[in-house]
């Protein structure tokens, strides 16, 4: 085995402990499309109730592109720890495992080759997946909780301010073969608190993302703008009561195939030093063709 590696024989010494807190009997094989979910509609709904979605803290939930590995975080009931859970596709069958513990809220880019962990990354290779790595200038000082690549490798991210609940969302663009310096988007997109959590389309024709806002449902709520013809971000549009509800909606994410949007909702606060009860929720995706200005 290369050094170097999360798969294979190092990944099982990194997540022995976490694995050891969550028994492998938790994660049963599942069967059919979407882990054998009966597809979501209008109104948004968990996820795997009871399976994937639990009473404790589901966090998270991304298919990378291929729709054959579905990831999500979950937490270790009583404490705050919390494990990277990956579901693999074989045949008609899904089989979960333990990959290791959190390393980062994941998304991963157009073409499934890296998985995005804010200002870290990992890389695809005929072993799994590489060490952690750090993306450097000029990201090394940022907070970044979510980052998102398009098409063309333009990175968008937010930057996660403890001492500021204005933070903006920032994009990064690459020109021949060159990162530029992160530029905060415009007011379309940065008005609110908590801005957070970006996802974009892989053309950028649109952008979802949460926050908190006066015109909100409650807590952080879920928002998209669409990419007009001069270039610039359209009015921020909420998603609306089918999706948002009174307490924090956020951490959208577009499955590959564009059909669905999944989303986290904090259910229940936490009790004691255990993590709050946050389910991982999914919904048709139709309502980016139907939000979407007609002129």
């Amino acid at each position: 085995m290369k050094k170097g590696f999360i798969s294979g024989v190092l990944l099982a010494a990194s997540a022995a402990l976490a694995t050891s807190a969550l028994a492998q009997d938790e994660l049963p094989v599942l069967s059919g499309p979407y882990l054998g979910q009966t597809p979501a509609g209008k109104v948004a709904e968990p996820f795997g109730l009871g399976v994937i979605s639990t009473q404790g803290y589901e966090y998270n939930g991304v298919f990378a592109p291929g729709m054959e590995e579905f990831y999500f975080i979950r937490g270790i009931e009583g404490s705050r720890d919390q494990v990277l859970i990956r579901y693999k596709q074989v045949g008609e069958q899904w089989f979960g495992e333990v990959m290791s513990p959190r390393l980062g809220q994941h998304t991963f880019s157009p073409d499934g080759k890296t998985m995005h962990l804010g200002r870290r990354y990992l890389t695809r290779t005929d072993e799994g997946w590489s060490e952690r790595q750090e993306l450097g200038s000029p990201f090394a000082q940022s907070f970044i909780m979510r980052l998102t690549s398009s098409q063309n490798g333009t990175y968008y991210f937010d930057t996660y301010d403890e001492t500021n609940e204005a933070f903006p969302i920032r994009a990064s663009r690459l020109v021949d073969g060159v990162r530029q310096a992160p530029e905060a988007l415009s007011s379309a997109i940065n008005t609110g608190t908590y801005i957070s959590h970006p996802f974009i389309a892989p053309d950028e024709s649109y952008l979802i993302w949460d926050a908190t806002k006066a015109d909100g449902f409650g807590d952080s709520d879920l928002y998209i703008s669409y990419r007009q013809a001069d270039g610039s971000w359209g009015e921020a549009i909420n998603l609306g009561a089918e999706i948002n509800s009174e307490g924090w909606d956020g951490a959208g994410y577009v499955t590959p195939d564009g059909k669905y949007l999944f989303f986290n909702r904090t259910v229940s606060p936490g009790v004691g030093e255990g993590l709050p009860n946050v389910d991982l929720y999914w919904v048709d995706a139709q309502f980016i063709e139907a939000l979407r200005p007609k002129n």
